[in-house]
């Protein structure tokens, strides 16, 4: 029997605001332990909240980039259940009237491009953290990103396979990014997704039972938890060997499975009600002009300025405007030192390998764009050969030297005096006679022998043009 799969997402996504939804604490990642908390996020008796306008903003840019229909007078509501690191007892979030709804994002897979559909996305508060100590066999509560503002996207169930997913958060999160709504960083929580998930007999328009997988924060394991839970359904289904009940579940990645949490709670287990402590919030056209004015270069448009104006490759471009951080280096860059091509070489080429090397994401690379167009001008000046640039671009990635004073002190500058390069190559082929003898049989290839060896023994620093030139006379001249 053939199966769908159908899938619909959950994203919650942190706003990038200095302070948190409804009190002036800092909303700053990274703090010791419940050092960003007063009396209104900690659920102290009588704080009433007060809502972050710059939230409101960023969730109407949210509504922009993602096609939705701005709700225009939108209200806050309580969604009541008991976790310990939720202060009050209850979230705040938005169900009657939520910032936005009716979007979408379009993507492309291998299969071509797709719509996906948007329910709503509406602004709630984040709970706190739980930190469970195995020493002290405790649980201990920080409530630093209790109160930290949200926004959650919920999609229709239009996905039915892992490359759809995955190629829709790559989208939304390009969008997030830059139009300055969230870092989106998953490794920090910032982006998390609940992945709602059924198998049905193809070409059955009815749902099957529903499972949950709760805060995934990785893309690979998003993708083995979509084939593992599916493959678990497909079995139930065709074995009957266990009962499939609408519940929520948590991955585990290091065992490569999911453990059933709780039965799936409803709507109505919420019992939700409108907040009455937060006046409704009236969104006219003048503030959505205001914000939507606001909204910075988008990828979209900076990889077709990418292609036009830098004549790069659609390809180069397309790597490039993946990461925000990359492309706003690349172009700082390639604005110093005038060579766009070469720039982007040097950031996907070794910057790129540099990174990977170090588990470190595109967005999170710190890298003086300055110095990466200086490196370039040295270049080109002749002051240092490509293979001196890669050991100072490496140098400058990881402890952020001056490529020109590191030069000095090295004495790295390009050799290109014709004499004394001469006289090096006459000694290497001098010293390899058997290797000269292949150059007179026929083997061409030997001439990178030669010249590796000189610049081997010039240190790296010898004019590998001059070198290759000297070379290929001396062989030609050769009896």
């Amino acid at each position: 029997m053939n199966y769908e799969v159908v899938m619909g997402l959950e994203v919650h996504v942190e706003l990038a605001t200095e302070s948190k939804l409804f009190c002036a604490c800092s909303a700053k990642f990274g703090a010791g332990p419940n050092e960003h908390v007063c009396p209104a996020c900690s659920g102290m008796p009588g704080m009433l909240p007060v809502a972050n306008k710059k939230a409101i903003e960023l969730g109407i840019k949210a509504a922009i980039v993602t096609n939705s229909e701005i709700t225009r007078t939108t209200t806050f509501d309580k969604k009541n259940y008991f976790y310990p690191d939720l202060s009050t007892g209850y979230q705040i979030t938005q169900l009657f009237a939520p910032i936005c709804r009716n979007g979408y994002v379009d993507i492309r897979t291998e299969d071509g491009e797709k719509r996906i559909t948007l329910k709503q996305i509406h602004i709630e508060e984040d709970a706190g953290k739980l930190v469970h100590d195995s020493f002290s066999n405790s649980s201990l509560i920080d409530y630093n990103r209790a109160g930290v503002p949200l926004v959650e996207i919920v999609s229709n169930p239009d996905f039915r396979n892992a490359e759809e997913v995955t190629a829709y958060l790559e989208k939304l999160r390009s969008l997030l990014v830059y139009a300055g709504i969230s870092d989106c960083k998953m490794q920090e929580g910032s982006m998390r997704a609940d992945i709602n998930l059924s198998v049905r007999e193809a070409g059955s328009d009815k749902l099957g039972t529903r499972t949950e997988m709760k805060n995934m924060n990785s893309l690979k394991a998003i993708v083995r938890a979509i084939t593992y839970e599916s493959e678990r359904h497909i079995e139930a289904l065709e074995t009957g060997s266990e009962e499939l009940v609408q519940e929520t579940r948590r991955w585990d990645d290091a065992k490569n499975m999911s453990f059933s949490m709780r039965n799936k709670e409803d709507a109505t287990d919420y019992r939700y009600f409108p907040n009455a402590d937060i006046m409704p919030i009236h969104i006219g056209d003048e503030w959505i002009r205001e914000v939507k004015e606001s909204i910075p270069e988008m990828a979209q448009e900076r990889f077709e300025r990418f292609v036009t104006d830098y004549g790069l490759s659609e390809y180069d471009s397309n790597i490039l405007v993946s990461s925000k951080n990359l492309s706003d280096i690349f172009e700082e860059a390639a604005k110093l030192c005038k060579k766009p091509k070469e720039t982007a070489n040097w950031l996907l080429g070794d910057l790129m390998n540099l990174s990977k090397n170090d588990g470190i994401h595109p967005d999170d690379i710190r890298m003086d764009a300055g110095k990466i167009a200086q490196i370039i001008q040295l270049i080109e000046d002749k002051t240092i050969n490509r293979t001196i640039a890669r050991e100072i671009f490496a140098k400058v990635y990881s402890e952020n030297i001056d490529p020109k004073k590191y030069i000095d002190e090295r004495g790295l500058s390009m050799v290109s005096d014709e004499g004394d390069l001469r006289k090096i190559c006459e000694e290497v082929i001098a010293d390899n006679p058997k290797v000269l003898g292949d150059y007179k049989s026929g083997n061409q290839k030997v001439i990178g022998f030669f010249v590796g060896n000189v610049m081997k023994k010039m240190g790296g620093k010898a004019n590998p043009q001059i070198v290759n030139q000297i070379v290929r006379e001396l062989l030609s001249d050769s009896p």
